[in-house]
């Protein structure tokens, strides 16, 4: 079974044609993707050791803005939290600390957590949604074939 970080990118990979369809429609064709260790969780480790891939689409050179650092900031508030980071600016505001990014582009998938930048917010939530849910079924995948090449195997 492959690990978490070549799942993550296989995922990137996988929906990275859906994304570059998008940025027919986007304000721009730059992103900035984070996508967090599934395994750790934020009392267990620093936001940044908990950083599984990171990816970027785009010349960051010609960046209007510091999207790797916005990307970083919507992670953290949705792993913090345990849910996208549009939930702070629309249902929980009060939850929102001093440093927090007040741009939404997160998602939440079971212990998948996925942050984008560089787009428009509701476009940045749609593209970690893809890598989140990509991420997640790939896995399965890869469990389900090492269950049945390996059905003795007790333990990932």
């Amino acid at each position: 079974m492959r690990n978490q970080k070549e799942i993550a990118l296989d995922a990137i990979e996988l929906v990275k044609p859906a994304i570059m369809n998008l940025f027919e429609r986007t304000c721009r064709k730059e992103l900035h993707i984070v996508v967090m260790d599934p395994t750790i969780k934020p009392w267990e480790a620093k936001f940044e050791d908990a950083i599984l891939v990171e990816h970027t689409l785009g010349t960051p050179a010609e960046w209007t803005a510091p999207f790797d650092e916005l990307a970083r900031k919507k992670a953290q508030q949705a792993w913090r939290d345990g849910v996208a980071n549009i939930n702070h600016q629309t249902q929980h505001p009060a939850s929102l600390r001093e440093g927090d990014i007040l741009y939404f582009g997160s998602f939440v998938y079971g212990n998948i957590v996925v942050g984008c930048s560089g787009v428009e917010p509701y476009y940045d939530m749609l593209i970690s949604s893809w890598v989140a849910l990509a991420f997640e079924q790939l896995t399965i995948a890869e469990y389900q074939i090492d269950k049945i090449e390996t059905p003795k195997k007790a333990f990932r």
